[in-house]
């Protein structure tokens, strides 16, 4: 059955060097939350948006290219959603995201402010990602690792990253590798220091060695003190590295145990 139909009104967007036709829908039957008669968002073509189950593009919501919305899930706002991302089951996409590449936003996922999900990220069981969040690559809220993660603001969470609990990363963090955050003892961010007067984030490893995000570094604790005396010597940069460094070592526990 058929639930939805193109309008006449249509927009014309440019994405790189090409001229993407979007096409305004209606619903035509009730359906969910949905009435028949109701306007909704904008689609490229028929494949962007399931006729089955309740999935519906609402608002002023774009979806194109071979993205899918399907199942149950709802995007609206003025959220994008393209390339070959998927949004699906009874996920919910709302106000200013994107998720593009080939992302994949599904079970009771919920992504809302001006968050961008792309790579191969994929949001899922009970993942709530908000704020100004970059999410990209690794798997947040699988049901074999994470559950209920909070990521937003400004942070950057990436690769093999394992977030959960009554964990938060917020502001300038970037966390990435091997990181397991469940406590909120198991960040600390500091910053601007150093010689790029950006911010340093140090973070509890699943080895359970601390690690280190500082500009293009990425690895343990000894590591970025190893790099620091080569490029750094014994300057002042150097000098506000170790103290950060021995703080994190004080701030970071590395001793309690995940209830997952």
């Amino acid at each position: 059955m058929k639930k939805y139909e193109f309008t006449e009104e249509t927009k014309i967007i440019t994405v790189g060097e090409r001229n993407i036709t979007l096409y305004r829908i209606k619903a035509i039957a009730n359906f969910g939350t949905v009435r028949a008669g109701e306007p909704g968002g904008w689609i490229e073509k028929k494949q962007n948006l399931s006729h089955d189950g309740n999935a519906w593009v609402g608002g002023n919501a774009w979806v194109y290219g071979d993205a899918q919305v399907y199942d149950d899930a709802q995007v609206c706002g003025n959220v994008q959603v393209y390339d070959n991302a998927q949004v699906y089951d009874n996920a919910w996409v709302c106000s200013n995201a994107k998720i593009c590449d080939n992302a994949k936003i599904c079970d009771n996922a919920r992504i809302c402010g001006d968050v961008k999900v792309y790579g191969d990220a994929e949001i899922c069981d009970n993942a709530k990602i908000r704020g100004n969040a970059i999410a990209c690559d690794g798997v947040y809220g699988n049901d074999d690792n994470i559950s209920n993660v909070m990521i937003y603001r400004d942070t950057k969470t990436y690769g093999n990253t394992e977030v959960y609990g009554n964990a938060q990363v917020y502001g300038n963090a970037w966390v990435g590798g091997n990181a397991e955050i469940f406590s909120p003892n198991h960040v600390l961010v500091i910053g601007a220091i150093g010689s790029r007067n950006d911010f340093t984030t140090f973070y509890r490893g699943k080895n359970k060695q601390i690690m280190v995000d500082c500009g293009c570094f990425n690895g343990t604790l000894d590591e970025f003190l190893n790099r620091v005396d080569k490029v750094h010597g014994n300057n002042h940069h150097a000098t506000v590295y170790r103290a950060a460094a021995e703080i994190a070592r004080l701030q970071i526990d590395l001793e309690n145990e995940s209830e997952e």
